[in-house]
């Protein structure tokens, strides 16, 4: 493996995160600090507890939750973009660097980002709320599993978007929607039967109930199949890409 070529494609999308640190980091975290204050304040005076948690505290894992999906698509899908729009991708291309080790550099870059800010948030968070984390190495795990499946997701959305707003169209009319439908600020138990059974077919439920699992001990669905759906959104996903570098879409045109 050329670890030089992968150290330099991250170095460089980590670099230009700190260059942009306010739109980076800090905005995200404000954003999701809104968010926590609203809800907290105006639902949480209504509703004091689900299955035994504090709704303040509740709220937290689906909120950071929102925001790595979120951002680990838009880093992702812009972090390979400007390489197709400036035309220094072909340079990439023609280099001894295999499909695998650009992923890599620029997946591992977004990905990283994403998990500073979700921590950040989290330790946001334990200013407003006590926050325990009964299952932290699952904690870890959907934190991983998560930045880099969506990470995934970003790199062929940016792969496949042929301008600036095709970049903002997933995370924010399909991903942002299906988060907060996906039971980020309530318990799908609290649904009618009815839409109990549609909004399991919403896969972000599994990503935030496994999540806030590994915080409570408690979940909407099975914590296996949270796993089992994190794991093969992440596998189809590198089934995508590599399709995508075989074929040369949009990559060599």
């Amino acid at each position: 493996m050329n670890f030089y070529a992968v150290k330099a494609i991250y170095t460089y999308e980590m670099m230009r995160a700190w260059r942009t640190i306010m739109q980076s980091i800090f905005s995200p975290v404000l954003s999701t600090s809104l968010y926590f204050i609203v809800f907290g304040a105006a639902i949480g005076s209504r509703i004091s507890e689900i299955d035994g948690v504090s709704y303040g505290a509740f709220i937290v894992p689906g909120l950071i939750m929102l925001q790595l999906l979120t951002q680990s698509i838009l880093n992702a899908s812009f972090g390979i973009y400007f390489p197709r729009f400036t035309g220094t991708i072909y340079e990439i291309l023609s280099a001894p660097v295999s499909p695998f080790e650009v992923v890599l550099g620029y997946v591992g870059a977004a990905a990283s980002k994403s998990i500073i800010i979700g921590l950040i948030i989290l330790a946001t968070a334990a200013l407003f709320v006590p926050i325990h984390i009964e299952h932290p190495v699952w904690m870890i795990t959907f934190l991983l599993l998560t930045a880099l499946s969506f990470s995934l997701l970003g790199f062929i959305i940016g792969i496949w978007a042929d301008g600036f707003e095709k970049l903002q169209v997933v995370p924010l009319l399909i991903i942002t929607p299906l988060t907060f439908l996906g039971g980020t600020f309530y318990s799908i138990n609290m649904l009618p039967p009815f839409w109990q059974t549609v909004t399991l077919f919403n896969p972000v439920v599994y990503l935030v109930s496994g999540f806030r699992w590994s915080f409570y001990g408690i979940a909407d669905v099975n914590l296996l199949a949270s796993l089992g759906a994190t794991l093969l959104f992440l596998v189809l996903c590198l089934g995508v890409i590599s399709w995508m570098f075989k074929t040369g879409y949009r990559l060599k045109s």
